[in-house]
């Protein structure tokens, strides 16, 4: 108390700090902190967080070695992909190509067989109109000759009689 009544004395106003076995409070906060660090030393914390720093470290290398190993895949594959895609688009303007060429020549041969097929039907109206011109001039021809007989018929019924008639027949009959 002695201590307090001085302080009062000297003027100082306010706040005293307390003191344990004649350390002040500053004191006993460095002893404290030289105690954690030597314990910490002595359970050997440092290389503890060293070591956890060390696997975090060692686990992000592996993260990232894997992620460029996926890049690469992953490149490749795209490069892949790409290689197929122009060989597709080869292979779809080739197969456009011969499909073309194909259906030029479906349409070439439709072209020659339709104009085949036109000169066969040509040629076989030409050939019904010719039979029909046939039939037709051998009936004008077949009634023309009715027609002829009917008329020489009809003459020689007037022109001759039995007389002429019978000199005919024996004329006909001298000669063979």
């Amino acid at each position: 108390m002695g201590d307090i009544l001085v302080l009062l004395a000297s003027g100082a106003e306010g706040h005293v700090e307390p003191s344990v076995l004649g350390l002040d409070p500053y004191k006993w906060v460095a002893l404290a902190m030289t105690v954690l660090i030597a314990v910490a030393l002595w359970k050997k914390v440092p290389g503890l967080i060293a070591g956890g720093l060390d696997a975090r470290i060692a686990e992000i290398r592996n993260q990232l070695d894997e992620a460029k190993a996926l890049r690469a895949e992953a490149e490749a594959l795209r490069e892949e992909y790409a290689a197929k895609i122009a060989s597709a688009e080869k292979d779809a303007e080739a197969m456009f190509a011969g499909a073309r060429e194909e259906a030029d020549a479906i349409l070439a041969k439709a072209e020659a067989d339709s104009e085949v097929m036109v000169a066969r039907r040509q040629r076989m109206a030409e050939d019904k109109i010719a039979a029909a011109e046939r039939a037709a001039v051998a009936e004008v021809k077949a009634r023309a000759v009715s027609a002829a007989a009917a008329a020489s018929k009809v003459l020689i019924a007037k022109a001759h009689d039995k007389k002429a008639d019978k000199k005919l027949a024996d004329e006909v009959i001298a000669s063979l």
